[in-house]
């Protein structure tokens, strides 16, 4: 029968959890060694893939370590022991390496697997919290992922352990993403579809306005006939080009408030004659997000994207940088 909730009782629970899993966790700081070391030049020098095997809960964390390891620089996947039993067993190849997780050791599934890696010459990773199992003593590096108690207070659910699992499979993400030099634009290409991604990837040229969308006009044009150009294509600015179709220069609704306060005849100027010279402009391989630092520091919405022979090739707005969820 349930007991009555005891609101006090339910904080001191999930306070003591947290305490005890803290506490696991930073007792592996001197498990940092040269144990570990070797699983990092294991890794490192392998040719083929970074394969993680666990059963139960130790499968769970060895999932999102391989996932963490994949979008940081190591070429990983996941293999369900069971599953590599009967048929998975050739996503294995003799270039690989293997991360066999078991908080006890003695997984049957894994240690089932032992003498078939052994075999093929596949050098093994163990995390595992006990130094004498089968799985760590088959292991080239072995990685001690040992707890004290469980979190659970019936010392059984895996809990401290799972945590303490997951966070070696992070240190050792992080170490071989340092030793390989990994970047923020390699970070970029593992999550071409994430903010981040996009922020890294995404070009000016791939989201610019080209070709009849750009509004120009030539040095010769009257100023009301540009402001049509300027109604028509809806940017609030039009480019002053030559006859090579180099920019001359740019006109924006800005120039017009600012020439109607200086009493200037709109009937008869000249867009030459109003326009702002040497504006600030982007090429297409610039990246939207420095585009888009660029419109804030100048405070104007659209910049002018020309090729490197100084063409005028494009328009970026900032609603099309915002739209493309760079940021």
């Amino acid at each position: 029968m349930q007991k009555p909730l005891n609101p006090e009782q339910l904080i001191q629970s999930g306070q003591r959890t947290l305490r005890l899993e803290a506490e696991a966790v930073q007792a592996l700081t001197p498990r940092i060694d040269a144990q570990f070391i070797k699983a990092c030049e294991l890794i490192l020098n392998c040719r083929g893939r970074t394969i993680v095997t666990g059963m139960g809960k130790s499968g769970h964390i060895g999932n999102k370590i391989a996932a963490t390891l994949a979008s940081t620089g190591t070429p990983s996947f996941f293999v369900h022991p069971g599953e590599a039993s009967h048929g998975d067993l050739g996503m294995i190849t003799r270039d690989d390496v293997v991360i066999g997780i078991s908080n006890s050791g003695s997984s049957a599934e894994v240690v089932t697997l032992l003498p078939l890696l052994k075999r093929m010459g596949i050098p093994l990773i163990s995390m595992t919290g006990k130094a004498d199992s089968p799985l760590a003593l088959a292991a080239s590096a072995q990685l001690d992922i040992s707890i004290e108690t469980e979190a659970c207070p019936l010392n059984l659910a895996p809990t401290t352990s799972t945590t303490v699992t997951l966070a070696m499979g992070d240190a050792l993400a992080v170490a071989l993403l340092e030793a390989r030099g990994f970047t923020a634009e390699d970070f970029a290409f593992s999550h071409p579809g994430g903010a981040l991604g996009r922020k890294l990837l995404l070009k000016v040229e791939d989201i610019m306005h080209k070709d009849s969308e750009v509004p120009r006009v030539a040095a010769t044009t009257p100023l009301s006939q540009a402001l049509v150009e300027m109604t028509t294509k809806g940017f609030g600015m039009t480019t002053i080009i030559d006859t090579d179709n180099q920019l001359l220069g740019v006109f924006t609704d800005g120039d017009l408030r600012r020439s109607v306060d200086h009493g200037l005849d709109l009937s008869t100027a000249l867009i030459t004659d109003v326009m702002s010279a040497n504006p600030r402009t982007v090429n297409g391989n610039t990246l939207a997000a420095e585009a888009l630092g660029i419109m804030e520091e100048r405070k104007i919405t659209a910049l002018v994207v020309e090729d490197n022979d100084k063409h005028v090739i494009g328009l970026i707005h900032m609603h099309d940088i915002l739209r493309a969820g760079v940021i």
